[in-house]
């Protein structure tokens, strides 16, 4: 299985154009298009949405992940192997969340390149290619370098920020909500949020926070948008109240 999760939009040929190239590379593995609305030029946000979604897919799925502001620069090219997993992209934190927080974590720079790399399109004419290839069962190593990394605690730590709006106007945050208890009150655009187990426990055209599917704290409006209503941004901060 290989998994899409990119920054480029449901628009435009982007992701058309990667997948065409794992279909041909590939034909034998189902993509699952995850997520092509992470957080735009923002691989920190999307280091803790990507590590909160890792676990809905079973050992052996291969990532291809591309949020990628420095195409074509200097920065390197990256397979992580975090929990019988794998993650190709680029090198600017994105994988540094879920690597930390795995049981077992090694990175490996791709030495690999293809007859045409363009400058600015790395997730199609590298990226992809190379996660076509592992999930073919190709070992890493046939494609990339071990590379040595030291992993500060800090690395897997919680994020008290927002760090996807979804089409509802739900707000994920970077928090995990096993840190909160349902006594807790979080404060996020000026406003105190109380705990509701479902949508259904509050009014109609009220805010609160909830435990969400993939384990995160999530900022909620029943039957409204919490980004509209509370004014909300990717960015944001939140805090216990």
């Amino acid at each position: 299985m290989i998994v899409l999760f990119t920054d480029f939009g449901w628009r435009g040929p982007y992701v058309g154009q990667m997948k065409a190239v794992l279909a041909e590379a590939a034909p034998e593995q189902p993509v699952i298009d995850l997520l092509h609305d992470a957080p735009v030029f923002d691989p920190l946000l999307a280091a803790h949405l990507l590590a909160a979604h890792v676990d809905c897919f079973p050992a052996g799925s291969v990532f291809c992940a591309v949020v990628d502001p420095g195409v074509g620069s200097e920065r390197e090219a990256l397979v992580v192997r975090a929990d019988s997993r794998y993650f190709v992209g680029p090198d600017n934190g994105l994988f540094d969340v879920l690597a930390a927080r795995a049981a077992e974590a090694a990175y490996f720079r791709i030495h690999w390149r293809p007859e045409h790399l363009s400058n600015s399109f790395h997730g199609r004419d590298l990226f992809a290619p190379v996660a076509a290839r592992l999930a073919r069962g190709e070992a890493p190593e046939a494609l990339a370098l071990p590379l040595w990394r030291h992993f500060e605690s800090s690395m897997g730590a919680d994020l008290a920020k927002i760090i996807y709006i979804d089409e509802f106007g739900n707000a994920m945050t970077g928090l995990r909500a096993r840190t909160l208890s349902c006594s807790d009150r979080v404060r996020v655009a000026g406003q105190r949020l109380a705990y509701a187990r479902t949508f259904a426990e509050v009014s109609p055209g009220q805010p609160f926070w909830y435990p969400n599917s993939v384990g995160l704290v999530e900022i909620a409006v029943n039957r409204g948008s919490a980004a509209d209503l509370l004014g909300l941004a990717l960015g944001d901060a939140l805090s216990r109240a």
